[in-house]
C-alpha cells in the first residue's frame, strides 16, 4: 500500500541514470508552450489597469466594465477540461495551435472594438481560445521533455512562465496605457501570438492518445455548462453579494449540473472525465491544494495593488514597478523547486512553500494606511510569491506524472481549471470579506482595514492548505530524500 502511494512522489522525484537527456528540439518545444502560457494568464490581469480608459473610450457602464473581465474568466473556466480533453482525443499541436490561433484573432478584435458589446465578446472569445490553449501547454511540456528531473524542470519553467503572466499583467498594462493606448493591452497579443505560432508549427510533433474514441458530447455539455454556470455566480458576487439571487440561481444550477455530470460519468463507457482519475491521491490531493493556493494567489495581486492606488497614492505604473519583486520572486521559487525536490520530497516542497507563502501573507495583514514599499509591499510580497513558486511546481509534478498517457491532456487540463477557479473563488470571498470589514468606508484607514482582513483570512487557508497537503499528499519515500 505503501509503496503504491508513493509512486507518484517517487516519479516526480528520483532521477534516474538511465533516463535519456532532451535535446535542445524539447526546450524549444517547452519554450512554444510556455510562451503561449504567458499570453493566457496574462490576459486575466493585464485589462485591470486598462478598465478606467476603456469606459471613457467605449461609453462602458460599470456593469459592462465587470464584463470586460468576466466574459475571459467564465468562458476560460468553463471550457478548461473539455479542451483538455479535446488535446488528448485531436491532437495537442492541433489544439495548441487552434486555440492560440482564436486567442490571437478575438485580440485584434478586441483591440479594435468600437462598441462595448464588442469588446466583451471578443473577450469571451479570447477565454475560449485560451481553455484550448492553456490544458495543451503543460501536457506538451510533460510529453517532450523525458520523466525525471529535466521533466521537473521543465514544469518549473511553465509554472514560473504562467505565475509571471499574472503578477506582470499590472505592469504591463500600465505601460501600454500610459505609453500607447488602451487598445495596445490586447493587441500586444497579436505580434507575440504570431511569432509563437510560427514558431509551434516549426517545432510540435503532433501526438494524441484517443486511441479511435469520440468526445464525450453528454459530458462535455454538462461539465461546460457547470463551469461556466459557477464562475458566473463566484463574478456575481461582486456586485449582489452572496445571498442575492443573480448569485444563488447560477451557484445552485452550476452545482447541480456537474453532479449530473458526475452521475453521467460514471455510466458512460468513453468518460469525458474518468472518475478513476480521482482514485490517485496525487491527483486529488494537487488539485485542491492547488485551487486552495490560486484563492489566495489571485486575491494577492488584486488587493496589492488597489492598495498601492488607493491609499498610498502609487500611479499604475508605479504600482505595476513597486509589484515587479514579487514577479521575480515567485520566478525565483519556481525555478528553485525543482533543484530542492529531490532532497525534500515533492510533498514536502509543497508544504513548505505554503508555509512560507502564509508568513507573507500574514506580514502583508499587518500593513497600515501610512506603510512604507520596504515594509508593506516588498518584504511581505516577495515572501508570499516564493511561496507561492514553491509549491505549485511540486503540485503540478505531482498531479500530472500520476496520468496514464491518455488521460494526460484532462489532467493538464484538471489542474488548470482548479487554479483558475480557485483564483475565481477565492477573490470573490476576499473581495466580500474585505467589504465586509470596510463597511462601506473609503478612507485610507477604512480600505487598508479590508484589505489587511483579506490577508489575514488568506493567511488561514494557506495554513489549512499545508496541513490538508501533509495528511493527504503521498508520503516521500527513502529514494525521493536520499537522491
Amino acid at each position: 500500500m505503501a509503496r503504491t502511494e508513493s509512486a507518484a512522489e517517487s516519479a516526480a522525484t528520483a532521477p534516474s541514470p538511465s533516463v535519456r537527456r532532451p535535446t535542445p528540439r524539447a526546450w524549444l518545444v517547452v519554450l512554444a508552450a510556455c510562451a503561449g502560457q504567458f499570453l493566457v494568464v496574462l490576459d486575466v490581469s493585464v485589462v485591470n489597469v486598462a478598465l478606467p480608459s476603456m469606459r471613457a473610450d467605449l461609453g462602458l457602464s460599470a456593469i459592462g466594465l465587470q464584463w470586460v473581465l468576466n466574459a475571459y474568466s467564465i468562458a476560460f473556466a468553463g471550457f478548461m477540461l473539455l479542451g483538455g480533453r479535446a488535446a488528448d482525443l485531436f491532437g495537442r499541436k492541433r489544439m495548441f495551435l487552434l486555440g492560440l490561433g482564436l486567442f490571437t484573432a478575438a485580440s485584434v478584435a478586441g483591440g479594435l472594438a468600437q462598441e462595448g458589446w464588442q469588446l466583451v465578446a471578443a473577450r469571451a472569445v479570447q477565454g475560449l481560445g485560451a481553455a484550448v490553449l492553456a490544458p495543451a501547454t503543460l501536457t506538451i511540456v510533460t510529453a517532450a521533455v523525458p520523466a525525471g528531473p529535466a521533466r521537473t524542470r521543465a514544469i518549473g519553467t511553465w509554472t514560473a512562465v504562467g505565475a509571471a503572466g499574472g503578477a506582470a499583467g499590472g505592469f504591463v498594462g500600465g505601460v501600454l496605457v500610459d505609453l500607447l493606448s488602451w487598445r495596445w493591452v490586447l493587441l500586444i497579443n497579436v505580434p507575440v501570438g504570431v511569432l509563437v505560432l510560427a514558431g509551434a508549427a516549426l517545432w510540435l510533433s503532433e501526438s494524441r492518445t484517443g486511441g479511435g474514441r469520440r468526445l464525450d458530447l453528454p459530458g462535455a455539455v454538462l461539465v461546460t455548462g457547470g463551469l461556466a454556470s459557477v464562475a458566473y455566480g463566484i463574478v456575481q458576487t461582486e456586485e449582489g453579494g452572496w445571498g442575492a439571487p443573480s448569485t444563488l440561481v447560477p451557484l445552485l444550477g452550476g452545482l447541480a449540473l456537474l453532479g449530473v455530470f458526475v452521475a453521467v460519468e460514471a455510466r458512460t463507457a468513453a468518460p469525458l472525465m474518468p472518475l478513476k482519475l480521482f482514485r490517485s491521491r496525487a491527483v486529488s490531493a494537487a488539485n485542491v491544494s492547488i485551487l486552495l493556493a490560486g484563492s489566495t494567489s489571485f486575491g494577492m495581486w488584486f488587493f496589492m495593488t488597489v492598495y498601492a492606488q488607493n491609499v498610498l497614492g502609487y500611479t499604475p505604473l508605479q504600482a505595476g514597478l513597486a509589484l515587479v519583486p514579487s514577479s521575480v520572486s515567485v520566478i525565483v521559487g519556481s525555478k528553485l523547486a525543482p533543484r530542492l525536490m529531490p532532497a525534500t520530497g515533492a510533498r514536502n516542497l509543497a508544504v513548505i512553500g505554503a508555509l512560507v507563502a502564509a508568513a507573507g501573507f500574514g506580514w502583508q495583514s499587518t500593513m497600515t494606511a501610512d506603510g512604507t514599499f520596504l515594509t508593506t509591499i516588498l518584504g511581505p510580497g516577495i515572501l508570499m510569491m516564493a511561496g507561492i513558486g514553491l509549491l505549485t511546481t511540486p503540485l503540478a509534478t505531482l498531479a500530472t506524472s500520476s496520468a496514464a498517457p491518455g488521460d494526460a491532456g484532462l489532467v493538464s487540463g484538471l489542474v488548470n481549471t482548479s487554479r483558475t477557479m480557485g483564483g475565481a473563488l477565492g477573490l470573490a470571498v476576499l473581495s466580500t470579506v474585505a467589504a465586509a470589514r470596510t463597511a462601506g468606508g473609503t478612507t485610507p484607514e477604512a480600505l487598508t482595514d479590508g484589505y489587511a482582513t483579506a490577508f489575514r483570512t488568506a493567511t488561514g487557508v494557506l495554513l489549512a492548505a499545508a496541513l490538508l497537503m501533509l495528511l493527504w499528499l503521498p508520503k516521500p519515500t527513502r529514494q525521493d530524500q536520499g537522491s
